[in-house]
């Protein structure tokens, strides 16, 4: 005769056979999915990161003239690796304090700060000054200049009496267009061969970064990104809302200028470093969440970094390889990410 089960046995049964659990990825399906898309994602970066080391390299594999090659190849790639992280980390953060999944940080007005930076440096220098705004000095005093604007912008804004996120956001928009008009009518008086050698910079490039920008720029990334990740719990819970926030005993205000403060560094990093490059992190944001099921920020910061670092190397190997056009890639990445932005701001439904 079959085995009469108790109500406590039966209970036990029926939760060894579902294997759930109330973590964030709550059944043996989702967690093997989310393995198998972070395997995917690791053999991808790691294909396209070779790709761009080995593909048409014209010495011998494994020669030292090969490995000298691969060398001088291997600065785009760490170059892309810190923007993706940057981007990655940035914008995943920055959507959480805002609870909004549409936005991007270059809200704040940092690409615009970048191009006004360049444009002034053309028009009142001429061609020379392009590199009068280049070298790590220059680099440093972009980066303290950009972080500077934020934490004056939402330090003011959100430390008063009537703090508020969405004027921030709103000022914010106001300022880049302010700084963006400004650059457009610089760019209107300079000569067409300074207006060419302006336009090369203006465009988010890996070419833009200079090997001696990185020992200032990859320790900082690591230590904003640290503290970001280390910080992951208390984004879940300001992903909850204000009102949430706060009657779990967490000061919403102080959080949220803790993550801006470090998005900014991230960002201000990834924008002095190689330029604008407007919807890569709400690509990257958009993509991580579709593919990681979940919204608890230890899961979805690696996949997320992972995506960022799959498109920039991914679309420099093919624009590079196969339509020999690897300066446009930024633009492909603005026309992708463009396109995804307008296809979730056109949908109805959530996000």
């Amino acid at each position: 005769m079959p085995e009469t089960l108790t109500p406590r046995r039966a209970t036990v049964a029926i939760a060894r056979s579902t294997s759930r659990s109330s973590g964030p990825l709550p059944t043996a399906r989702a967690r093997r999915r989310y393995r198998i898309v972070l395997a995917v994602l690791i053999v991808l970066a790691a294909a396209f990161g070779w790709g761009l080391l080995a593909w048409d390299n014209p010495m011998p594999a494994g020669t030292a003239g090969f490995w000298r090659i691969a060398e001088l190849r291997g600065t785009g790639i760490v170059v892309m690796i810190v923007v993706a992280f940057c981007q990655a980390m940035a914008t995943v953060s920055f959507q959480t304090v805002t609870n909004n999944r549409i936005i991007t940080p270059s809200i704040m007005g940092f690409e615009s700060l970048y191009v006004a930076v360049q444009t002034a440096a053309v028009f009142f220098l001429g061609a020379a000054g392009i590199t009068a705004v280049q070298g790590l000095g220059q680099f440093i005093a972009q980066v303290l200049v950009m972080v500077g604007l934020s934490v004056a912008l939402y330090g003011w804004l959100l430390s008063g009496k009537y703090g508020n996120l969405q004027v921030m956001l709103l000022i914010g928009i106001i300022v880049g267009g302010g700084l963006g008009s400004l650059s457009t009518f610089m760019q209107r008086l300079l000569s067409p061969s300074e207006f060419d050698i302006l336009t090369a910079r203006l465009f988010g490039s890996i070419s833009n970064a200079e090997v001696s920008y990185l020992p200032i720029a990859i320790p900082v990334c690591l230590v904003a990104g640290g503290l970001l990740w280390v910080r992951s719990r208390r984004l879940d819970v300001m992903a909850l809302g204000r009102d949430t926030t706060t009657n779990l005993g967490m000061n919403h205000r102080a959080e949220l200028m803790r993550t801006l403060l470090l998005v900014s560094v991230l960002m201000a990093i990834s924008t002095a470093l190689v330029g604008p490059m407007t919807f890569l992190g709400f690509l990257v944001a958009t993509l991580a969440y579709q593919l990681a099921d979940t919204h608890e920020h230890r899961y979805v910061f690696p996949v997320a970094v992972l995506i960022g670092f799959v498109v920039l190397a991914g679309s420099y190997f093919i624009m590079k390889n196969v339509f020999y056009a690897q300066g446009v890639v930024s633009i492909i990445i603005e026309v992708i990410g463009g396109s995804l932005f307008l296809y979730f701001i056109l949908r109805k439904g959530r996000l």
